[in-house]
């Protein structure tokens, strides 16, 4: 199933989408992977926002050629030595429902605290906001620090626990095979499952029809747009 009819299925009424997590956990490929799908409907126009304003790598402003040549409007700042700069616009976009809005949110809670002021938009139906776990990451390898990051996220973006969407990514890079997205799967589950239910698992579209059925959750196939040069 393609993107867009997968979160189509699970989050009808959002126009809105947001993604929150840890550096390195995938959000920006899954945000680069959903704008694409949307900007394909021809429906409405798509606006991505890079709001990373934490670290120089892997951003989504770094496709943001290839964004917009696909029809996707990109906002980001250019900014010096990661000076906090944010982009605007979002409030404007976040209220209008005839035009899909992706909001690409830097690596933890430092970087949430850019959306804040926007809670009452986020906090509405018409916004899907979703955390990436990527269970390979150091700092994601055990439920403490998951809770202690995603409780001081939520302090900062003030999104409610309620309103949030919690994403399995079991990606280890280019070369992760099935049997690693299984392995990491299965470790979401024990540490995270307990208290909080993974809504989707994401892994590399050529693996998807391996996994399907065979994780806790449903599959959303990717494809992988950022990375070092070396390894494209």
């Amino acid at each position: 199933m393609k993107v867009r009819e997968f979160l189509a299925q699970r989050y009808p009424a959002a126009h809105s989408f947001v993604f929150l997590g840890e550096a390195g956990c995938g959000k920006s490929e899954l945000a680069i992977n959903l704008a694409l799908a949307l900007v394909k409907e021809r429906q409405r126009d798509v606006h991505f926002f890079d709001l990373d304003m934490t670290k120089p790598l892997f951003r989504s402003r770094d496709q943001a050629g290839f964004l917009e040549e696909a029809g996707v409007f990109v906002h980001y700042e250019e900014q010096f030595m990661d000076a906090p700069t944010a982009a605007g616009g979002v409030s404007r976009l976040l209220r209008q429902e005839d035009v899909y809005t992706v909001l690409d949110v830097g690596g933890d809670y430092i970087g949430a605290s850019a959306i804040g002021g926007y809670a009452p938009l986020l906090n509405q139906p018409g916004c899907a906001v979703f955390y990436v776990i990527n269970p390979y990451r150091p700092w994601s390898m055990d439920i403490e620090h998951i809770d202690r990051v995603l409780g001081q996220t939520l302090g900062v973006s003030h999104v409610r626990l309620n309103r949030l969407h919690l994403v399995g990514n079991p990606n280890l890079g280019m070369d992760t095979a099935a049997r690693d997205v299984r392995a990491g799967a299965r470790r979401l589950e024990e540490m995270v499952g307990p208290y909080m239910p993974i809504d989707f698992y994401t892994a590399k579209e050529e693996l998807a029809p391996e996994l399907e059925g065979r994780l806790p959750g449903p599959v959303l196939p990717l494809l992988l747009y950022l990375g070092y040069e070396w390894n494209t």
